[in-house]
């Protein structure tokens, strides 16, 4: 709709902190344009996560009906797009332990020798084949790799999220590097 008072296109979209207060107050409607806003990017990450499309549409659900019943907690420190990232990392990481993912994690030797390949296939290759490889990790690899590569957190922060030590966080980031390497080195080299 035009404005005849500031001569600008207006939307109908209302603001994030105007849709944020309508959602708390139970507002469908913002509830419907809060999840098509976010949809798309909370729906990779729980990809990343789950490894496959029906887990992370599980994933993905679980994650809104979180959002919006924890919504007056959110305080307004930082973006309100990166407290959903974190809403939705926590979910996929209480499903991945529920399923047990990292049970058999261990302690590995992280003194293997590392892939030699040419670094310049990677710039070659599309974020989906690269997601693609990430996604085929065993679960317990693409969990620590997404945590501490995607999503930055520390080895000890991991190792707190996931009930194991830092140093297996660190083994089995460095598993997952060089499973990658191998993958990325069979495939394109």
């Amino acid at each position: 709709m035009y404005s005849l008072f500031t001569g600008q296109l207006q939307h109908d979209r209302m603001d994030e902190q105007q849709l944020i207060e309508a959602c708390i107050r139970g507002n469908r409607k913002a509830q419907k344009e809060l999840y098509e806003t976010y949809s798309r990017k909370m729906m990779g990450v729980c990809l990343r996560y789950a490894g496959d499309r029906e887990t992370a549409r599980d994933l993905l659900q679980d994650g809104f009906v979180k959002v919006f019943v924890g919504l007056d907690s959110y305080a307004e420190a930082g973006s309100f797009e990166g407290w959903m990232r974190k809403v939705f990392v926590n979910t996929a990481l209480e499903y991945l332990r529920k399923s047990d993912v990292l049970r058999d994690a261990m302690d590995l030797d992280d003194t293997a020798e590392p892939v030699r390949y040419d670094n310049s296939v990677i710039s070659q290759m599309s974020a989906v084949e690269l997601t693609q490889i990430i996604n085929a990790l065993p679960a317990g690899f693409r969990t620590v790799f997404n945590l501490f590569a995607v999503e930055g957190y520390s080895h000890k922060e991991i190792g707190e999220m996931l009930h194991i030590t830092e140093s297996t966080s660190r083994s089995q980031y460095t598993r997952a590097r060089q499973m990658l390497q191998r993958r990325i080195k069979d495939q394109y080299e």
